[in-house]
């Protein structure tokens, strides 16, 4: 039933093979990757067809939504270069696989392993010889005058060797059923997290279909090339990270999400520092080699210092170490080079010069029109054509943002483009118009055929190159074959390789009973600083609740806030920057600190928990909701009330989940700091001498002691019994002697908190804030010793970070 909603036109039936299956013609009914050249469905298809065909149109949506709220639940997103506010948007799911036999995965596969051996020769002849260009068998234009050519590379053979280490590949199949190489991406292929987010996702909607088709695997994949990579180290303790440009790139979901599940850090150039040659991380505990950089930014971004001195995500002198063999780069720096379009036009003659064999895979019909015959050709055929820049690797694009298409020009704009292919002709190409094969997608609610292509994953192992036994494809949004990039409104669906027999169900868990424990003391300085942010900000949304909902209960009363109690709250919250004159019941001033929490959270995607990720975007969104319909009074307490719950339920995530490692301290270090703060300014607010009748019940209503004063203290609420309780309790978990406590013990476990036997200055700092307190009495408790207090621990803060997060 649901397959047939996949036929948009026409009712004919033919026979094939046991299975219905409707005439075909592109775009007129079912998608032809699931259909031969005689409209039969081919045999791959079957068994998934007939088990959707089952299925009523209730149950098929039903199990998209399972698929959705996978990815919904797992903050899957990607990022939109557009002018909106919030340019997160949700992974572009496309809800049906793409099924490919693996007799002709293997056929395609075999002609993936050449392309990638053909382009690691092609690139190190350019950095060492330059044979190629002074055979003639390149222009040396495409070389001279190409961006991606990076001179100071020249000369350079990477450590091990080899330049390429993990490229993919976009690939497209025509009607005709033929295959052909779209391009070629070797600068920072992106995408394999993504592929595998497609393929749990998948998973979820179809799980019975899967689990009776022989479908491979992806994690042996990425367990051959985490091999790989291991075997890059050059010494035992050497580390493994993704280079990331950071959270505003695209794709930063995936860099986080494939560090996470190979178990390698993330990094930022800003984390890494070059000395004495060697690439080196800043930790909390010091610099720590590095030895292998899975690369995910751009190489001329890499190194400010001898690539581009624009760039504010490298790293100086990383150069440098590749030169002297001191580092691995996934990819080689100088690689993107190979990313050229118009080195397409030229490889077939390559390929058999340098591998003395022909292509086993064309790439897509491309023509540099810098050369006289072949600009010819293309102004000759330009109704056929696709002209763009020759270095770029991206789509097409004219000013308005569509492709440039010969066969879309007026006459005497087609006699323009002749004009400029004669003018700019070395700086341009012309690509033959590609019709693409259609698969089912979800359209509306209904099944349509849409236009396909795969980008397909290549990893080099100590076996040679492994190509990924699926990918992802890359789904247009609507029959316009060129629409199909994620910017353009595309989607993207998992790829099944299916076999006739059972397959290995492959794991990244060691076979073995053996295992190594990573070494202490390789948390990042800036994922440090992160969490301790993101402790201090998420405690600091708490407190100015605590104060808030307090606020809003009295203003239910007396909805006069020029009362005294009211109005003295009031002053001290502005100081605080809370200004409560917005006549919101949530103050601008709380959305920013929960986007700060959310901002500090994103930066450590790769160490944070799904779940403490989902509540924390939820905490977010009700903040927001609240802002906008809520008003001061009864509502905005009980919306304050929602809201600490919503804080209670992601401290408890973390609090109840999170390893106890070194990232763990420096959070619930900010979070002890901020808490003991922010009782340290309410103290000496609320308790000196002039303060409104109220205070003291009202202090103990913010710290949440209401009953507890009531079970310790046989008097009623008194200056000195709340100055005991709040300030002095080393029992009281809201106590500010309970927080110097606690982060006493926390720093004791830090790196370096001792050397020699010596205390740091932060554990020294922190020991003596403790014992200091410690001796105190109720009596002696002032306001200048609040204020005191409070600038010691924010010097604590300081120091902290002098320590720990340079």
């Amino acid at each position: 039933m649901a397959i047939e909603a996949a036929a948009e036109h026409g009712s004919q039936r033919q026979k094939g093979n046991g299975v219905r299956a409707r005439d075909y013609r592109p775009l007129t009914g079912i998608a032809d990757e699931m259909v031969d050249a005689e409209g039969r469905i081919r045999p791959v298809w079957q068994k998934f067809v007939s088990a959707v065909e089952a299925m009523s149109e209730q149950e098929l949506h039903e199990r998209f939504a399972r698929a959705d709220r996978y990815l919904r639940d797992a903050g899957v997103f990607y990022r939109a270069y557009d002018s909106s506010q919030n340019s997160e948007r949700a992974w572009p799911f496309s809800h049906i696989p793409v099924l490919i036999a693996e007799k002709e995965w293997e056929a395609l596969s075999a002609g993936l392993v050449q392309r990638a051996n053909l382009l690691e020769a092609v690139v190190a002849d350019i950095y060492n010889g330059n044979r190629l260009v002074e055979e003639g068998f390149l222009p040396p234009a495409l070389i001279a005058s190409n961006p991606e050519y990076l001179r100071p590379l020249a000369g350079i053979t990477p450590s091990g060797g080899h330049y390429l280490h993990f490229c993919s590949f976009e690939i497209g199949r025509g009607p005709d059923g033929n295959w052909w190489v779209l391009a070629d991406r070797t600068q920072a292929p992106s995408g394999a997290g993504f592929a595998l987010e497609n393929r749990v996702a998948t998973t979820r909607a179809f799980s019975d279909i899967y689990a009776d088709t022989h479908v491979h695997r992806l994690a042996s994949f990425f367990g051959a090339f985490r091999n790989a990579l291991q075997g890059h180290k050059q010494n035992a303790d050497d580390r493994i990270a993704v280079l990331t440009p950071g959270t505003a790139n695209e794709t930063y979901y995936e860099h986080a999400y494939i560090a996470r599940y190979l178990g390698i850090m993330l990094l930022e150039g800003e984390d890494l520092a070059v000395v004495d040659g060697r690439v080196m991380v800043r930790t909390v505990a010091g610099l720590k080699p590095i030895s292998v950089l899975w690369r995910r930014l751009d190489a001329a971004y890499a190194d400010p210092l001898e690539l581009n001195h624009n760039s504010h995500i490298g790293t100086p002198g990383i150069t440098q170490a590749m030169r002297t063999g001191k580092v691995t780069f996934v990819n080689a720096l100088g690689s993107g080079i190979l990313e050229t379009r118009a080195l397409l036009a030229f490889m077939p003659t390559i390929c058999r010069h340098l591998l003395g064999e022909d292509l086993m895979l064309p790439s897509v019909a491309t023509w540099w029109c810098g050369q006289k015959s072949e600009r010819e050709h293309v102004s000759r055929n330009i109704d056929r054509m696709v002209i763009g820049p020759a270095y770029s690797c991206m789509p097409f694009f004219d000013d308005n943002g569509r492709s440039v298409l010969g066969s879309s020009l007026r006459s005497s704009a087609q006699d323009s483009i002749a004009r400029w292919l004669e003018t700019d002709g070395s700086k341009l190409v012309g690509q033959e118009v590609v019709t693409l094969s259609t698969t089912p997608a979800l359209v509306d609610g209904k099944l349509k055929p849409r236009p396909m292509s795969l980008r397909v994953y290549a990893a080099r192992t100590k076996d040679g190159w492994q190509i990924m036994p699926g990918g992802f494809a890359r789904i247009g949004n609507d029959v316009d074959a060129t629409a199909i990039a994620m910017q353009q409104g595309g989607s993207a669906a998992d790829v099944w390789i299916v076999s006739d027999k059972p397959v290995e169900h492959a794991s990244l868990l060691p076979k073995s009973d053996t295992f190594t424990r990573n070494m202490p003391g390789s948390l990042p300085s800036r994922a440090a600083d992160n969490l301790f942010w993101l402790g201090r900000y998420i405690e600091r949304a708490e407190g100015t609740l605590r104060i808030l909902r307090a606020w809003h209960s009295r203003f239910a009363e007396a909805a006069d806030p020029s009362q005294p109690l009211l109005a003295d709250v009031t002053r001290y919250l502005e100081a605080l920057d809370v200004d409560l004159s917005e006549e919101k019941g949530v103050p601008q001033s709380l959305l920013r600190d929960i986007d700060s929490a959310v901002y500090s959270a994103s930066n450590i995607r790769d160490r944070f928990s799904p779940d403490g990720w989902l509540a924390l975007k939820d905490l977010a969104k009700t903040a927001r909701r609240f802002h906008e319909r809520v008003k001061p009074g009864d509502d905005a307490a009980h919306a304050m009330t929602v809201l600490l719950r919503k804080l209670a339920g992601f401290a408890g995530l973390v609090h109840e989940n999170m390893y106890r490692f070194t990232g763990w301290r420096f959070l619930t270090i900010g979070r002890y700091l901020e808490r003991g703060l922010h009782m340290t300014r309410l103290l000496g607010h609320l308790t000196r001498d002039d303060v409104p009748d109220g205070a003291l019940d009202m202090l103990l209503e913010i710290g949440d002691n209401v009953m507890t004063h009531r079970r310790r203290y046989n008097v009623s609420t008194a200056h000195l019994t709340v100055t005991d309780l709040l300030a002095l309790d080393p029992l009281n978990p809201r106590s500010i002697l309970f927080q110097l406590n606690e982060i006493r013990t926390e720093v004791e476990q830090l790196p370096n908190a001792t050397v020699n036997g010596q205390m740091s200055p932060f554990f020294r700092e922190a020991m003596r804030l403790h014992s200091g307190l410690a001796v105190m009495v109720p009596e002696n408790m002032t306001a200048e010793v609040y204020g005191r207090l409070e600038m010691e621990m924010e010097k604590l803060s300081d120091i902290l970070a002098q320590t720990y997060l340079r």
